[in-house]
C-alpha cells in the first residue's frame, strides 16, 4: 500500500485540536525534556539527519518528537503497538506539528507492518524503536537501507533482549543505545510508570476493587516490582511468580508470597504478566483458574499469555465490555482477557504519567545527540546510555522539581578517590 509521505496515515485529522490540548497538558509535567528542547532549538544538533521513530504514539512521545524536530531532525513516526495509539495525538502530529505519522489505534497486523515499512521508506540515518520491530524488519526485509543507517536507540526491555540476541549472533549492523538500561529510565519509568499505569488500565477496563483481591504478578524485574508495589498499595494480596532465584528471593524479602505459576493459577483472581517472555500463563494454568479470573499483560508483546490456547479451550467468546473479552470454558468457568493481551496500560489507559516519561524521553533525545556526535566511533552493538547523560537527566529532573542536593567538597572528593586513607 502506498502512503502520502507528507501526511502519514491517521484515523481522523479533525481530532487534531484535542491532540494539541493533550500534548500541551503533558508538556507541563516534562520539565527535563523542555530544557533539552530549548537548547536543541538554539544548537540544532540533529540538523541534516533523518529519523524513523517506531514508538507508542502518545502525548509524551509527541513531546519527544517535537523536541527532536526542534533539534533539526527530519522525522517520520509509526506505532510500536497496534493498540497503543492515541488517535488525536497522531492527528495533531501530522496537521499541527508537521511530523508524518503512520498510526491508527486498533489497526490490524497488516496495516501495522505497512506503517513500519512506510516509516522505513523515509530512509533514516537513525532509528528509535520500542520493542525492536522496526530494527528487525530493517535487517530482514529492508536490508538495502542499512548502508544509510548510522545508529539507533531502543526504549524497552523486550527490545533490548532482542537486540542483544541479534548482536550475539553478529546480525546487528549498527550501534544502538539501550535507553531502557539508563538508571533514570528503568528505576522510574519501569517501576513507577508501569506500576501506576498498569493498575490504571485494568481499573478502567474492569472497575474492580483491588482491596482484598489476590493478584498474581508474573516477573519481578523493574516493571514487576512496580506492579506488585502498587497492587499492594491498593490493598491487594500479591503473589509473585519468577524463574530467576535472586529476583524471587528479593520478592519474598519485600514481603510478597512467591510460588510456582501452577500453584498461583489455582488461587489468583487477577493475573498480570510483565516478564517479556513467552507463555508465562499457559494452557495448563488456564485449566485450573477460578471462575472470573482476569488476565492482563503489561509486557511489550501479546505472547505472555497463551491466547491461542485460551481460544481453543473456550466454548464461547464475547466482548463483555470495552477491552474485556469473556471466554467461557467447557465446565462453565468464565475467564476474562483484557486488551487482547496487549499492553493494558496503553490499550485501556494513557500509559505512563508524563512526569516519568520526561526522564525516559530526555534520555532518548540526548542519546540521539550522542550518536550524531560519535558517528563512526561506535561499532555495531548494544550500548548503555553514557553515565554523564544519565546523571544529567537526574540532575535536570531534580531542578525541574525545585529540589537541590549536596555536592562533595574537595576534601570529600579526594577521600573518595584515594586508596591510602584508612582508619
Amino acid at each position: 500500500m502506498a502512503f502520502n509521505q507528507t501526511a502519514g496515515d491517521v484515523k481522523d485529522l479533525s481530532l487534531a485540536q484535542d491532540g494539541v490540548n493533550r500534548i500541551q497538558w503533558a508538556e507541563r509535567e516534562m520539565g527535563v525534556l523542555r530544557l533539552v528542547r530549548e537548547r536543541f532549538e538554539k544548537e540544532k544538533p540533529l540538523a541534516g539527519y533523518k529519523f524513523a521513530l517506531c514508538l507508542h504514539v502518545t502525548t509524551e512521545t509527541a513531546n519527544l518528537a517535537i523536541t527532536l524536530k526542534a533539534g533539526g531532525g527530519d522525522l517520520v513516526m509509526c506505532a510500536s503497538n497496534p493498540l497503543s495509539t492515541q488517535d488525536e495525538v497522531a492527528a495533531a502530529l501530522v496537521s499541527e506539528y508537521g511530523i508524518p505519522t503512520y498510526s491508527i489505534k486498533g489497526e490490524d497486523n497488516d496495516t501495522y507492518y505497512q506503517h513500519i515499512m512506510a516509516a522505513l521508506d523515509h530512509k533514516p540515518h537513525y532509528t528509535m524503536d520500542d520493542g525492536a520491530d522496526l530494527v528487525t524488519i530493517l535487517h530482514t526485509q529492508r536490508a538495502d537501507l542499512l548502508g544509510n543507517v548510522l545508529g539507533g536507540t531502543e526504549e524497552t526491555t523486550t527490545g533490548v533482549i532482542r537486540l542483544n540476541a541479534m548482536a550475539a549472533e553478529g546480525k546487528l549492523k549498527y550501534p544502538i543505545v539501550a535507553v531502557n538500561e539508563a538508571e533514570t529510565k528503568h528505576f522510574f519509568d519501569n517501576r513507577y510508570g508501569t506500576g501506576q499505569s498498569t493498575l490504571d488500565g485494568i481499573t478502567r477496563a474492569t472497575n474492580i476493587l483491588w482491596a482484598g483481591r489476590k493478584v498474581v504478578v508474573g516477573g519481578y524485574g523493574w516493571c514487576g516490582r512496580g506492579v506488585a508495589s502498587r497492587a499492594r498499595g491498593m490493598g491487594a494480596h500479591v503473589i509473585v511468580i519468577e524463574v530467576n532465584p535472586i529476583r524471587a528471593l528479593e520478592a519474598l524479602m519485600d514481603g510478597f508470597d512467591v510460588m510456582p505459576v501452577a500453584e498461583a493459577a489455582k488461587v489468583g483472581e487477577v493475573f498480570i504478566t510483565v516478564t517479556g517472555g513467552f507463555h508465562t500463563i499457559g494452557r495448563e494454568h488456564i485449566a485450573v483458574m477460578k471462575e472470573g479470573a482476569i488476565l492482563a499483560n503489561s509486557g511489550h508483546f501479546n505472547v505472555e499469555i497463551d491466547i491461542p490456547a485460551l481460544e481453543e479451550m473456550a466454548v464461547s467468546h464475547r466482548e463483555a465490555r470495552a477491552f474485556v473479552e469473556e471466554y467461557t470454558m467447557r465446565d462453565g468457568r468464565r475467564i476474562y482477557l483484557l486488551g487482547e493481551g496487549r499492553l493494558i496500560n496503553l490499550t485501556a489507559a494513557e500509559g505512563h504519567p508524563a512526569a516519568v516519561m520526561d526522564m525516559s524521553f530526555a534520555n532518548q533525545a540526548l542519546s540521539a545527540e550522542y550518536l550524531v556526535k560519535n558517528q563512526g566511533n561506535l561499532k555495531p552493538g548494544v550500548y548503555v546510555v553514557p553515565t554523564d547523560i544519565d546523571q544529567e537527566v537526574g540532575r535536570l529532573k531534580l531542578a525541574a522539581m525545585g529540589v537541590s542536593i549536596d555536592t562533595l567538597t574537595a576534601e570529600q572528593q579526594n577521600y573518595q578517590e584515594s586508596w591510602n586513607q584508612g582508619t
